[in-house]
């Protein structure tokens, strides 16, 4: 062997040493660093020709477990996912409170209520009267301001959405960026610093949605979600979807899609599993918009329990006009009333002055118990006859879909339901339906149970029409059908909806119930479509009032309900309106009689009393159709808001665990010991001076052999 033979070994081992001892350093220096994976040097044998020639470093390598990175990349998404939920909702949940919390919204249901039925025990105390007012428009006001809570959680959803999107963009491209340095990195001998930061990179990625990874053979990653679309290979595909705004009922928001360079569409948010983006579309989609419906359907039950009751009471003096609300309904459509009801004239002592009984079993009615008078069976039939019954001391009419009742010379009006005999029209009395002495008003239907048949007329204005989004499973946009006004009956309607060719028969039937309101039930093996309005461009005669408005058929009708609702303005302004009392009405009453008494307290009580009786709640949201008290109902809403909360924090919680045992085992398997790194510096270091020693002596023996020439 030469002396250059020796300087050559011996070099070669330098070199190798120092390439071993700076990859430990570089171990040790990052072992509190997440994700790091440590470097190995792989040192190998020089031969040439059998000659050995030192040694070499064949390259830097990584140590890392494929099996465990995937796993901990999926539990790093779960995690996600899981945390946006439980935060959201969590925070939502405490806006409602606790049930024993006295600015709760159910404390506040409970007092609105009592406060009534207080102010019954005094009628004639003007701060009860006022106190009961006040309380009704605090329950009110707290339905929209929750109302206002969940819409402003769900743009929050929306906002984070948006960000989402553009962060994944965004890390994406970091990835490819890295993805050369790596190519590079390995021609050149090393690569791992790029690799670690590209793993840095890629577990971001995968707290924002589910991805797993692939290496190519250049060491380049290529990204795809966990079902197998492509994110990044040989070109990055940019996600597009909808940016941060307003995320109202009933809105429809662009599905998040994946662009290729060459302008290529890839339906991505069926794809999308896991991670962050997964949990906010859930709570924009599922989680929030049934809270609303939830919160919507118990506001509206609250409304419809106290105009129940104070459609049945009446205020002393009574009111000289009775501006019913819009019905959606025409003239000419059916009264469809069973039942008796009785309307009365009384002076401002309360002495009546005219009674007029209806009983629409029979189609008649009579007046100051004169004989009945047949009436025809329509609306406008009934408001004619109501017209010429009140002659000269009133009046009555029908327009725009409202009823007016109107008395003059210093009279009020009232009405009462027959004790034996109520009137009833899809489960609302006379003046209930009309909304004619209603304490709650709302600008628009907050209840659906139309009481319409089929055979009845249409109505709808032509050139309107209903559209729907159909999404298949997954979310996945499936079909959009537009339903153009046809036909001549609201049966005509519901054929062209049905239709298998051009409406909606293979997704979802719709047909009336009893009741007359819209059900929608899913076609035969369809049940994993969902059927949704887009918009709808109809209207019902001069009501003003569309097809969607009248049925409730859409978010953007039956999720904004919540808000909607304000005690009726002139009883805000003057709380002697309040109907606290009730007629007294026999069959011997006559005019001149007292039926209305400043000490009456009955309606106040009836009203207080509506909050435990039974009424129909029609499905919201999870929870499911009943007929139960409010008191029911608001208690199973405050379960479904804390379990929901509950769920997801159970669920994020157990997610964390998981996250936490996956990145310990990755860890355990490419995570940085001490220990062995020392152990290490110290082989290195011995070959470092074993390796000085040969080249020492190699001058050793060059310096002999020089002396001894």
């Amino acid at each position: 062997m030469s002396i250059n033979t020796i300087l050559g070994n011996a070099l070669s081992g330098l070199n190798a040493s120092q390439a071993g001892l700076q990859s430990a350093s570089t171990n040790i220096s990052n072992v509190n660093t997440p994700g790091y994976a440590r470097v190995d040097t792989n040192v190998v044998s020089r031969n040439v020709a059998g000659a050995s020639l030192g040694v070499k470093v064949e390259d830097l390598r990584r140590i890392t477990d494929r099996f465990l990175q995937a796993a901990s990349l999926s539990a790093n998404g779960d995690a996600a996912a899981g945390q946006a939920r439980a935060d959201l909702l969590d925070r939502l949940q405490a806006q409602f409170g606790t049930l024993d919390d006295a600015g709760s919204l159910f404390a506040r249901l409970n007092t609105a209520f009592a406060e009534v039925g207080k102010a019954a025990l005094d009628p004639a105390s003007g701060v009860r009267r006022s106190s009961a007012v006040t309380d009704v428009q605090f329950l009110l006001d707290e339905f929209a301001r929750l109302d206002g809570e969940i819409r402003s959680s769900r743009t929050e959803a929306q906002r984070q959405i948006g960000l989402g999107i553009d962060k994944i963009n965004a890390l994406l491209t970091q990835v490819r960026e890295l993805n050369s340095d790596i190519t590079r990195g390995r021609l050149q001998g090393d690569s791992t610093g790029a690799e670690n930061r590209q793993d840095a990179v890629l577990t971001e990625l995968s707290s924002l949605i589910d991805i797993k990874v692939e290496r190519a053979q250049s060491g380049a990653a290529i990204v795809r979600t966990a079902d197998g679309v492509l994110l990044l290979g040989k070109f990055q595909v940019t996600l597009e979807g909808p940016g941060a705004g307003p995320a109202s009922p009933g809105q429809e928001f662009a599905q998040i899609q994946g662009r290729t360079p060459s302008g290529d569409l890839i339906a991505l948010q069926p794809h999308i599993t896991s991670g962050s983006l997964r949990g906010y579309l859930d709570l924009r989609d599922k989680e929030l918009p049934a809270l609303s419906q939830e919160l919507s359907e118990l506001a509206a039950g609250a409304a419809d329990a106290l105009n129940a009751a104070h459609n049945n009471a009446a205020a002393v003096p009574p009111p000289a006009v009775l501006s019913g609300r819009n019905t959606g309904l025409l003239g000419t459509d059916a009264l469809n009333f069973t039942g008796k009801t009785s309307l009365a004239l009384a002076d401002a002592n309360g002495a009546l002055v005219r009674r007029i009984d209806i009983d629409f079993d029979a189609g008649s009615l009579s007046v100051d118990g004169g004989a009945p008078t047949a009436f025809t069976a329509t609306i406008d039939g009934l408001a004619t006859a109501l017209n010429t019954a009140l002659g000269a001391l009133g009046s009555a009419s029908f327009a725009n879909g409202a009823l007016t009742l109107s008395a003059s010379g210093g009279n009020g009006l009232a009405l009462l339901q027959d004790a034996a005999a109520p009137s009833d029209r899809a489960g609302q009395g006379f003046s209930h339906f009309f909304g004619l002495n209603d304490l709650v008003t709302s600008a628009r239907p907050s209840r659906f149970d139309t009481g319409l048949t089929g055979s009845e007329t249409l109505g709808l204005a032509a050139g309107g029409a209903l559209s729907f989004t159909v999404t298949g499973p997954g979310g996945r946009s499936t079909a959009q059908i537009s339903v153009p006004v046809t036909g001549t009956t609201i049966n005509d309607y519901l054929a062209a909806l049905n239709n298998t060719v051009t409406g909606l028969g293979k997704f979802a039937t719709f047909s009336l119930d009893a009741n007359g309101a819209l059900v929608q039930t899913p076609a035969s093996g369809a049940e994993a479509y969902s059927v949704t309005l887009s918009s709808d461009t109809t209207t019902r005669g001069s009501t003003g009032l569309s097809f969607s408005q009248i049925f409730g058929l859409g978010d953007a009708v039956r999720a904004t309900r919540a808000s909607a609702f304000a005690v009726r303005s002139d009883i805000a302004g003057n709380p002697d309106l309040l109907g606290l009392a009730q007629l007294e009405l026999t069959a011997s009453t006559a005019v001149g009689d007292t039926v209305l008494g400043r000490g009456d307290g009955r309606g106040g009580q009836a009203i207080q009393q509506a909050l435990q009786q039974n009424r129909p709640f029609q499905s919201a949201g999870a929870l499911s159709g009943i007929t139960g008290s409010l008191s029911d109902f608001a208690g199973r809403f405050v379960t479904d808001v804390g379990s929901r909360a509950a769920r997801a924090a159970s669920q994020s919680e157990t997610a964390v665990q998981l996250k936490q045992e996956a990145s310990r085992k990755l860890a355990n398997a490419q995570g940085v010991n001490i220990d062995e790194e020392l152990a290490r510096m110290t082989q290195f270091q011995q070959s470092y001076n074993a390796s000085a020693r040969l080249i020492q002596a190699a001058k050793e023996l060059t310096d002999t052999l020089l002396s001894i020439i």
